[in-house]
């Protein structure tokens, strides 16, 4: 058993327990699925420190559970009218995100060679997440559980565990990939024997912001959409690494999810 398996293991386990321990108070319980796409940011480009990937690059898939804090499933009734409970879900998901990166802007300034190479540099990503997060939702939870229509915007944060998959690309030459003398020169230069290019499969965490809001389409289903922000603890996501002054920052995530929810009472 890999250590990154066992680390995916051991979470996993935690994010189980954490939802046990919620359920053994009888609250209710929501689940729902999302897809939408995703666009990365990441060392492609000469952008400098600005690292903003703007187009979109991919596509991510999930399913969700909630524990629902206003409402008890074991009496039908509702929890005690407190703040927390009328405000806040606690949100526990597995996902699936793919991207392809290619490098754009403008080389006018760099060698013909370095350009072929810059342009033949591709890279697939593969990343599977598993995480919590706390959702507040503006408006009373008691209250749109009730209503036959409406929206209740929401902001969340929490932490997700990443095991990510990356595939480096070139046409370049001879077309191999491991060979640092098919890519751009100055990171070659600048990595002085440091890899500046990995395929490895590896694991790291990251943390997430969410904005979005809840549609009620009827009594027991919303439909939902948000934007969340990931940030990386790793420089690695989509397989490169340069050792220059601009690559200050980590690799990071935008989503645009759209998904349906089902109240589970």
């Amino acid at each position: 058993m890999t250590i990154q398996f066992r680390t995916f293991l051991i979470v996993g386990i935690m994010i189980s327990s954490l939802r046990l321990s919620y359920a053994q108070l009888d609250f209710a319980h929501e689940v729902g699925v999302f897809a939408g796409p995703v666009a990365f940011q990441s060392d492609f480009g000469l952008d400098g420190d600005s690292k903003l990937t703007t187009s979109i690059t991919g596509f991510s898939v999930g399913i969700m559970h909630y524990v629902n804090f206003s409402y008890k499933a074991d009496c039908g009734c509702y929890a005690r009218n407190t703040f927390f409970n009328n405000h806040f879900k606690l949100r526990s998901e597995i996902s699936f995100n793919r991207s392809v990166l290619e490098h754009e802007g403008n080389f006018e300034n760099e060698t013909p060679e370095d350009q072929e190479r810059l342009r033949a540099h591709t890279a697939e990503v593969q990343n599977i997440d598993l995480g919590v997060q706390l959702e507040f939702y503006f408006k009373n939870n008691r209250e749109f559980s009730n209503a036959k229509f409406g929206f209740n915007p929401f902001i969340s944060a929490g932490f997700h565990y990443v095991s990510f998959t990356p595939r480096v690309k070139t046409t370049y030459n001879n077309g191999d990939s491991e060979d640092p003398l098919n890519f751009y020169s100055v990171w070659e230069r600048a990595s002085d024997g440091d890899d500046f290019l990995s395929s490895q499969s590896a694991s790291t965490w990251s943390y997430v912001v969410n904005l979005g809001t809840r549609f009620k389409i009827a009594r027991l289903s919303d439909l939902f959409v948000e934007v969340r922000y990931q940030q990386y603890f790793d420089d690695f996501m989509d397989g490169l690494n340069p050792n220059l002054p601009s690559n200050t920052k980590n690799d990071g995530l935008l989503w645009f999810n759209f998904g349906y929810i089902y109240y589970i009472n």
